[in-house]
């Protein structure tokens, strides 16, 4: 049974099987320590066991020298790997030493000293130490994890094994047995030991590998968990999507930001669905974006990531869009397969409204600066052709009155007055849009001025258009020109029918009031009303008409553009509507789609109480406005108004002017009604009069624009020569500036030049008077 060479022969195959097994292990888990010891320690037993097996052929050298120095170096790598698997330090070149220490003790106690008994005390003596220093370190690791059944077993099948050695190394002495007797006995147990001891180790290595799996599990599960709470935490938006487009995970800063809850999404914007795509997304421009440039699409289809797309969705039934910086990549699977696709944003909506915010403000200093610089061109045209204009109907008022009702030459007159009417009218609209004709602001009632634009717009509707006028409650009065508001009401009406004019259709006329913070209020409008206290008043003028595209609304203000056939429009009603509510302090916003029709909202700032209290006085300032009359009546000629007052000498009044053609005209005009007129064209010449002879006038009235001395310096120097006279300024166009630098001059009124011959010779009438 106990068979010196079956015995051998076993353990052999055993430790091939064992060299092989852990072997592989090691080359597969090279971070676990010891199956790589184990496996040398299986080769050099089966070196040691074919010395063993060359006993019989007497070569002592091969049998007890090598032979038994390598079963030891054996245990020595087991021991060495007990100790790399537990994290010990272990040296290579230990290995090294232990044989070769053991091997010079056996060839001492050979080929020096021959004693059996010394060869088997140093082998005993060695396996003993070396057991007895695996138990030590089983004990420290058993210590420092007590929860692991294998270790306890190693422990035990190590203290079995030093009970055989004892046992081996004092049977042979004190029982006088011979080494070959019992070797055989000793030889199967150590070899049933090595079996249960490598199944232990092997067992031990498979432990090992479930903790790091656990370990490296939970190092996952942290780190994903990190992960998470990181992506949670981001001030980014995260969405994972499946292939099929549904929706995998969200964090938090995307539920923000389309409006979700912890619950779900909301009905106005739902999750994605398998087979489509709910969400309507938005491109830079804002049209809706195609499928094939959609984020995932876009991915799903090139495999690549895309970047930096510029997104709006609509997040809320109000119609709220909110705009993102998106990028989309693929995350695929170890198969290279696609599993997700992560779409990353943040939320540009703020960005976006500043944005919008810019442009508008840049397109309205644009709009400004564009308006400022024909605002100064029209001002000089208007001043010339204002000059004009006053010759050609004062020279034709006064040819038809001297050639009375009847001549041939009357209708001809009354064509040439029409059409400088006409010429008038034009300049009027010019001064309006760039905002230099004088404002005569009183408290207004704007519902009112509204109901009276209605009601001259009813006289022309045609009868397939219906206009309503409708309240929002009361609304607060305004500081405004109401004549000039009311031609704002009336031309925006009129330019609604005829956005009308091929079917029916409704104009409607909304009136209320808006709080100051309201998002239709403009910051700049918002900032007044609570300067004053005071919430802004707001009119739309609605139609339900033809509408405009984009590219025509960013147009609609400038000056003589117009969509009009040629003849039916010269592009100033609008120019001089935003001309009449920026002077008023007020602002205008267009909202228009093409065949949907066109909303104008008017916003103005109510009055404040002490607004309303020195309007009556700044009215009384205000500049005689110009108005249209119909053909004036005969003046009487200069004999009959001087003999009514032959006994009182005519004021005398010095006119001057840089234009000779109003210098004859306006010396006609003021003698035929009797006045004393001395006229120039030099102010030199006019403030020469004046120092010769200071007390020769009554009035002196002088054009505002001239080359070199401008009106107000010729009035500051005649007031110097005679503070007592009464002096004028007259100008085709008058500006807050100008009146504040005439009153402060001294200058008693500032006058409009008019067409109306009454009309003027009215003012230099009461400007002769004695001043109050």
């Amino acid at each position: 049974m106990f068979d010196l060479v079956t015995l051998l022969s076993m353990r052999v195959a055993i430790d091939a099987l064992i060299v092989a097994a852990f072997w592989a292990q090691s080359r597969r888990y090279p971070g676990i320590g010891g199956p790589g010891w184990w496996a040398v320690a299986s080769f050099l037993s089966i070196l040691g066991s074919g010395g063993l097996w060359l006993r019989s052929t007497g070569s002592v050298f091969w049998a007890i020298v090598v032979g038994t120095s390598l079963i030891v170096a054996s245990a020595f790598a087991v021991w060495f790997g007990l100790r790399s698997y537990l994290g010990l330090p272990v040296r290579r070149w230990h290995l090294f030493l232990a044989w070769l220490g053991v091997f010079g003790a056996f060839c001492a106690l050979t080929y020096g000293v021959d004693t059996a008994l010394g060869r088997q005390i140093v082998f005993s003596a060695t396996v003993l130490a070396i057991t007895v220093g695996g138990l030590r370190d089983l004990t420290r690791a058993e210590r420092e994890a007590p929860r692991v059944p294998e270790l306890r077993a190693v422990r035990m099948i190590t203290v079995f094994e030093l009970l055989t050695i004892v046992a081996f190394a004092i049977s042979v002495p004190l029982l006088r047995y011979t080494p070959d007797e019992v070797m055989p006995v000793y030889l199967f147990i150590f070899l049933m030991t090595l079996l249960v001891r490598m199944a232990l180790y092997n067992a031990l290595v498979s432990h090992r590998l479930r903790v790091e799996g656990d370990r490296a599990r939970q190092t996952l599960q942290v780190r994903e968990a990190d992960q998470r709470a990181l992506i949670e935490n981001l001030g980014a938006g995260v969405m994972v999507f499946r292939p099929d487009n549904t929706l995998a995970s969200i964090n938090s800063a995307a539920r923000r930001f389309l409006g979700w809850g912890s619950g779900g999404a909301n009905p106005a914007l739902p999750e994605p669905t398998s087979g489509g795509h709910t969400w309507q997304l938005l491109g830079e421009g804002g049209q809706p974006l195609r499928r094939h440039e959609l984020p995932f699409d876009r991915v799903l289809a090139t495999g690549l990531p895309a970047r930096d797309i510029v997104m709006g969705v609509p997040v809320g039934e109000g119609g709220e869009i909110r705009w993102a910086l998106c990028n989309a990549y693929p995350e695929n699977g170890t198969d290279g397969g696609l599993r997700h696709v992560v779409l990353t944003f943040i939320d540009i909506t703020s960005l976006r409204n500043a944005q919008g915010e810019q442009k508008a403000l840049q397109a309205q200093l644009a709009q400004s600066q564009k308006m400022e610089a024909l605002g100064t061109l029209a001002g000089g045209v208007a001043h010339d052709f204002n000059n004009i204009l006053a010759a050609i109907l004062g020279n034709a008022d006064l040819a038809r009155q001297d050639l009375g009702e009847a001549h041939p030459a009357s209708q001809s007159l009354d064509e040439i007055r029409t059409a400088a009417r006409r010429g008038r009218e034009l300049v009027r609209r010019i001064l309006a849009f760039s905002r230099q004709q004088p404002l005569e602001l009183v408290d207004t009632d704007l519902a009112l001025v509204l109901a009276e634009a209605c009601a001259l717009l009813r006289a022309a509707l045609p009868p397939h258009v219906e206009l309503v006028q409708s309240s929002g409650g009361p609304v607060p009065r305004i500081l405004a020109d109401p004549t000039q508001i009311g031609q704002v009401f009336v031309n925006l009406g009129t330019n609604a029918l005829h956005a009308m004019q091929s079917g029916g259709g409704r104009l409607e006329f909304r009136i209320d009031t808006l709080p100051v913070q309201h998002p239709a209020v403009p910051p700049e409008l918002a900032q007044v009303c609570r300067q004053r206290r005071v919430d802004a008043v707001r009119v739309q003028v609605v139609d339900n008409g033809s509408g405009m595209d984009e590219a025509v609304r960013r147009r609609i203000f400038e000056p003589f553009f117009t969509t009009k056939a040629v003849g039916q429009g010269t592009g100033l009603g609008l120019p001089m509507v935003l001309g009449i509510v920026q002077s008023h302090g007020g602002a205008i916003d267009v909202q228009s789609r093409l065949g949907s029709g066109t909303t104008f909202t008017l916003l103005f700032p109510a009055s404040a109480a002490a607004d309303r209290g020195t309007m009556n006085a700044a009215s009384a300032r205000t500049a005689v406005a110009p108005t249209a009359s119909a053909v004036p009546p005969p003046l009487p000629n200069a004999t009959a108004a001087m003999s009514d007052t032959s006994s009182t000498p005519m004021p005398h009044v010095l006119y001057l002017d840089d234009d000779d053609t109003l210098v004859f005209l306006v010396r006609r005009l003021l003698e035929r009604r009797g006045f004393r007129v001395t006229a120039f064209t030099s102010q030199s010449d006019a403030i020469e009069a004046v120092r010769a002879d200071p007390q020769a006038f009554d009035l002196l009235l002088t054009d505002y624009n001239m080359p070199g001395m401008s009106g107000l310096d010729v009035a500051r120097a005649v007031l110097a020569l005679q503070p007592s006279l009464t002096v004028a300024v007259a100008s085709g166009y008058i500006t807050d500036e100008m009146q504040a630098e005439a009153k402060a001059a001294g200058v008693r009124e500032v006058v409009f030049k008019t067409d109306a011959v009454e009309t003027f010779c009215e003012v230099v009438s009461r400007l002769v008077q004695p001043a109050a």
